[in-house]
């Protein structure tokens, strides 16, 4: 089986064309993979190669618990696994390119940016070697070069002083189909991905790949590390749709292990919450913006069943299903479930991994922030140490059946 993680110094660097020309290449018979809490790059693979995207997260999620996930959705001949910012970003939470795939024995291609230097990259690629001599950096390929004879010249320097380094090839400098694509942002036109795809492998050695990453590891019989599943004789609706888009595919494989029944509503669609439903989730996403505001503010149906389910029966909800909750976000009328009201920042107010007050890990990013009455209301101090200082992140109806969060969690180790 071929297994690469894609990782770089940075973000910005060329994980992401990569990754996207190699899920386009193996599409029929890869399952990818995101490490750290993202939620868009995860579409995105899907989007290109028609398989899920599975995240792996060693802060959110044991190691145990990490390795149980990725040979659990390991069900292809090829995993890619994208990494988050640059290879040892993250190591100081635990979670990084560096830490998942030292755990899963997984080899990590380099992207490295070679525009404007040559000698100068070997020196890069030593003190990233040599950081931490325990790493899983087996190759390289070399972005934004301008021709074959730039190639060379770093190729050679690296061959010198890396032995060990398999130099994989290289991607031409301003890219035809990248001229106009803003690439991993724009979910929803994927036109090009063919000729991205073809423009990205031109000078890269595919054989090489194979000789890379091809790791005869056997499958591990891993016992099931996360509290037992007790199913659950209810029914649940999950909202999820273009507004409400953050739901982590395990997320989705355990709600429908744990429920008897799941069903999938899209509220921009304006549809309703089925009446027989005994629970809903309501997922992160968009619904902030005035574009995003605009697919949802004349779903009626989608609205008034959500106040009727709201009446007597449980709601949970993160992010964006919280602010849905709401009574508005500035000028934007919400539901009103909750008696609490937010505005919109023009910088984020959360960005990163929290704990909260049970020492439940997740992570939250957002630009809203509550309003002085509606802080008051609310519960469960989410900060960034156990025990440490923050300010509250959930809040709750008086009965307790409706609670929502800004944490995003990864339920499988935190039973819904």
């Amino acid at each position: 089986m071929l297994n690469l993680c894609i990782s770089a110094i940075a973000s910005n660097q060329g994980k992401t064309i990569l990754t996207t020309a190699l899920l386009y290449h193996f599409r029929d018979s890869v399952r990818p993979y995101k490490i750290g809490p993202d939620f868009i790059d995860p579409q995105f693979h899907k989007k290109v190669c028609g398989t899920d995207s599975v995240n792996l997260d060693s802060f959110i999620m044991s190691e145990k618990q990490v390795e149980w996930l990725y040979y659990h959705y390991r069900d292809k001949d090829v995993a890619i696994l994208e990494g988050v910012m640059g290879f040892y970003d993250g190591e100081n939470r635990g979670c990084s390119a560096y830490s998942v795939s030292k755990l899963l024995n997984i080899p990590t291609v380099l992207v490295l940016d070679g525009s404007g230097s040559y000698i100068t990259i070997s020196a890069v690629l030593k003190g990233l070697l040599d950081y931490r001599i325990d790493n899983t950096i087996k190759a390289v390929v070399l972005n934004n070069l301008s021709s074959i004879m730039h190639y060379q010249l770093i190729k050679k320097q690296i061959e010198l002083d890396h032995k060990n380094i398999v130099v994989l090839g290289w991607i031409k400098k301003s890219l035809q189909s990248l001229s106009d694509t803003h690439l991993g942002l724009d979910l929803y036109d994927l036109s090009k991905i063919k000729q991205i795809s073809k423009e990205v492998l031109e000078h890269i050695d595919l054989d090489a790949i194979y000789r890379v990453g091809v790791v005869e590891n056997q499958k591990p019989k891993i016992d099931y590390p996360f509290p037992k599943i007790e199913k659950r004789d209810k029914k649940l609706a999950i909202v999820n749709d273009k507004n409400f888009s953050f739901l982590y595919y395990d997320n989705l494989c355990f709600l429908q292990e744990l429920y008897k029944d799941v069903v999938i509503v899209d509220s921009t669609k304006d549809e309703v919450i089925p009446l027989d439903c005994d629970d809903v989730y309501i997922c992160g996403g968009y619904i902030e913006t005035d574009k995003a505001y605009e697919n949802i503010k004349n779903s009626h149906k989608f609205k008034n069943s959500l106040i009727t389910h709201s009446q007597t029966k449980n709601i949970y909800a993160e992010c964006a299903g919280l602010l849905y909750l709401s009574k508005r976000v500035d000028d934007k009328q919400m539901s009103g479930i909750l008696d609490i009201e937010f505005t919109l920042d023009s910088r984020f107010n959360r960005l990163g991994y929290y704990y909260n007050e049970n020492g439940v890990r997740g992570h939250s990013f957002h630009y809203t922030k509550p309003t002085d009455e509606t802080l008051a209301k609310g519960f469960n101090i989410l900060s960034k140490s156990p025990n440490g200082i923050g300010s509250v992140g959930s809040w709750q109806s008086a009965n307790r059946k409706i609670t929502a969060t800004y944490l995003h969690l990864m339920f499988r180790g935190n039973i819904f």
